[in-house]
């Protein structure tokens, strides 16, 4: 794989306010000429592509996104979000059991209160990325510029300390990445990943629906988005079924870059 074809850093992140200006200008024009009839619909019109482009998660109109890989091989990127946690270690463990490599999207503050997770997993040759600092769930597609920035710069900082390295991926908190997050990722020199196979494992509690989920969804280049630490406890089951389901079908697992 070419770096430049999977490292997608954000050339223009405030291309869209030009964009969002001219369109204002053109709701005012026609406010203006046909009245509220046509320039109230006009607005809401008008906002709705800045709306779609932050909540649907892969949308690229804000900054690049990287969805798959471009390969043609059998291989598949296997991310796991939410760490590090408790399942870190047996994750690790399974991990090397199967001969797969993943990359850990980490939050900067549970990575900083357990440093020798972080540890663990650059020693055992493993990726991480940058998931945010406190991982706001609810409000990370709202959040104003100097929090967002914060939620960024302080992961970066984090993980750099701990394991001597500036990460060079970063995922959005549930995917989702309003205006504010390209400027920051442009500066750190940040590719956004999403994902194209996923199985809604913080959730699902049953290994076999979310294998059987993934599966379906599997193709050359796949990048996987799985768990660790869900509430319900069974995170490390489901990845030991998505495994085995990658082996069956002749799948190996690769760290990109």
């Amino acid at each position: 794989m070419h770096p430049e074809a999977i490292h997608r850093v954000p050339r223009h992140p405030n291309a869209w306010i030009g964009f969002f200006l001219l369109s204002q200008a053109l709701v005012v024009a026609l406010w203006v000429r046909f009245g509220w009839q046509v320039g109230l619909p006009a607005i809401f019109l008008s906002h709705a592509p800045f709306w779609w482009a932050t909540l649907v998660p892969d949308s690229a109109l804000f900054s690049p996104v990287l969805r798959r890989l471009p390969v043609e091989a059998q291989v598949a990127w296997l991310t796991i979000d939410d760490g590090p946690s408790d399942d870190t270690r047996a994750i690790l463990d399974l991990l090397d059991a199967h001969d797969a490599k993943a990359t850990f999207f980490l939050v900067g503050d549970r990575a900083r209160a357990r440093p020798e997770l972080v540890h663990e997993i650059a020693r055992r040759g493993h990726g991480f990325g940058n998931h945010s600092a406190t991982h706001p769930q609810a409000w990370f597609w709202a959040l104003p510029p100097h929090r967002m920035r914060d939620e960024i710069e302080r992961t970066q900082a984090t993980l750099h300390e701990l394991t001597g390295i500036a990460p060079t991926w970063f995922r959005a908190v549930v995917g989702m990445a309003n205006p504010f997050v390209a400027p920051v990722l442009k500066r750190h020199h940040l590719t956004r990943v999403a994902w194209s196979a996923r199985a809604f494992d913080a959730f699902a509690s049953d290994p076999s629906v979310v294998a059987a989920r993934i599966e379906r969804q599997l193709s050359p280049g796949a990048i996987i988005l799985l768990h660790e630490g869900a509430k319900h406890g069974r995170n490390v089951e489901s990845l030991r079924a998505v495994l085995e389901r990658l082996q069956a079908r002749g799948y190996r697992t690769v760290l990109p870059g």
